[in-house]
């Protein structure tokens, strides 16, 4: 099991997902750097990710778009806020229309990645910090939780691949 838990607190309004993985923070850290691996893994196998650019620096952005069964297109954007390689990343998170434009419907969400050895193993851990409960819960409702989790669960295959 690569999801070992999940954590929904609406006191810290923050949501956090502990995965472990059979490689090393290093190969670990590659699937958040190239953007042609985090299209391999980054949303549900069902919204599979597109990212259009991904200026993986402090303060670079990326927009990406997820496409569903029926081809409709779910934009998305981040802005990078802290880089430590290879083990500590942050960004800002929110959607975007179709011209890649910010939304401001639900939110900017802000999202804390650590990466920790455990012996020939990492444990990464994803927190997601809300502005408000209300944006939370929309984000619980559109199945935030059951697409990291999906999302997360394809990083195996991707690190056996490669």
């Amino acid at each position: 099991m690569t999801v070992v838990s999940v954590n929904k607190d609406a006191e810290a309004l923050s949501f956090t997902i502990v995965a472990e993985f059979d490689a090393d923070v290093k190969r670990v850290w590659r699937i958040w750097e190239d953007p042609r691996q985090l299209e391999r893994w980054w949303g549900p196998p069902t919204w599979p990710a597109t990212f259009e650019t991904h200026e993986f620096t402090a303060g670079g952005k990326a927009a990406y778009y997820m496409t569903g069964p029926d081809g409709t297109k779910a934009h998305g954007w981040w802005k990078f806020t802290a880089i430590n390689a290879p083990d500590h990343l942050e960004f800002d998170d929110g959607f975007a229309d179709e011209h890649g434009e910010p939304v401001d419907d639900l939110g900017i969400t802000h999202a804390t990645v650590k990466l920790e050895p455990l012996d020939n193993r990492t444990r990464m851990t994803i927190t997601s910090r809300f502005d408000s409960e209300e944006q939370m819960q929309k984000m619980a409702e559109m199945g935030m939780e059951e697409g990291m989790r999906e999302a997360i669960e394809q990083i195996d295959g991707l690190l056996g691949s490669n």
